[in-house]
């Protein structure tokens, strides 16, 4: 089993942190992982994404040029990683901020409005973890519970507060993709 992923928005939409979690997870199941980010020019507000690797075997390489699965936050990156998502793959999809939806048959595709449900949850900022949690029920590449470990190795002390949102989120975004599923 190989799950080559492409996460893709602007920058602070979350994109490297979803990235690294799987990465995390991923380690803390003894599973084999990339991760590669690349950013556009800016940090906040410029283009962002990353591409990550898990495995069963050990990672060969980082690079991912047909993504099993693209989990795109923007319409910029919609149009940049749709159409390379192999045949038979798995597009993920922020409705709330990507107007166009993709015309292909050979992919699977779940729109998720993340953006506008991380509002009804009070933070905007875990839309992130709205398609994360979509991304792990419709996979199973990692478990939940590796994501949340993984959480509390990533975030800081100070913002382990955060961590109870993030779950609801996850919880969330796994609750609604098989109503989802176009």
């Amino acid at each position: 089993m190989q799950e080559e992923i492409i996460i893709a928005g602007f920058g602070g939409q979350g994109v490297m942190s979803m990235g690294q979690l799987i990465a995390y997870a991923g380690m803390l199941e003894g599973k084999g992982v990339s991760w590669l980010p690349s950013y556009g020019p800016e940090q906040r507000g410029g283009t962002a994404n990353c591409a990550v690797v898990v495995s069963d075997e050990p990672v060969g390489s980082p690079l991912v040029t047909k993504p099993s699965t693209a989990i795109v936050l923007n319409n910029p990156s919609f149009d940049k990683f749709e159409p390379r998502v192999r045949s038979g793959g798995l597009l993920i999809l922020n409705s709330s901020l990507v107007v166009r939806t993709s015309e292909r048959k050979d992919i699977q595709t779940i729109e998720i409005s993340a953006t506008d449900l991380a509002n009804d949850l009070g933070n905007s900022r875990v839309a992130n973890m709205i398609l994360l949690g979509a991304f792990l029920e419709r996979t199973k590449i990692v478990s939940e519970e590796a994501i949340l470990e993984s959480l509390k190795k990533v975030l800081s002390a100070e913002k382990h507060h955060l961590i109870e949102i993030n779950e609801q989120a996850l919880k969330k975004g796994a609750s609604l993709v098989e109503v989802k599923i176009s």
